[in-house]
């Protein structure tokens, strides 16, 4: 494995872990009727190399899985890193 692989990796499951965190406290902030954390910052993460963990939360905490945006473009933000990460380093 190539040392700029292991660093993507390490970055991506690094941000799946800041993305999954941000799930869980933007649904227990909805169930306190508390400031919520922007969509747009949750796409942010998701984009910035988080998908699998905003995936993941979305599934953990129900949280965000009526809203179509998150339910087709989380799945489809880390399938789109996924297919990247193998291109650039195959």
């Amino acid at each position: 494995m190539s040392e700029g692989l292991k660093i993507a990796l390490i970055f991506m499951v690094f941000m799946s872990m800041v993305g999954f965190c941000a799930m869980g406290i933007d649904k227990a902030k909805a169930k306190a009727n508390a400031w919520r954390i922007p969509e747009k910052t949750l796409f942010g993460i998701a984009f910035a190399g988080g998908g699998a963990g905003i995936w993941l939360g979305m599934e953990v905490f129900r949280h965000k899985t009526k809203h179509w945006y998150f339910k087709y473009g989380a799945p489809a933000i880390c399938l789109l890193e996924f297919i990247a990460v193998c291109y650039v380093f195959s």
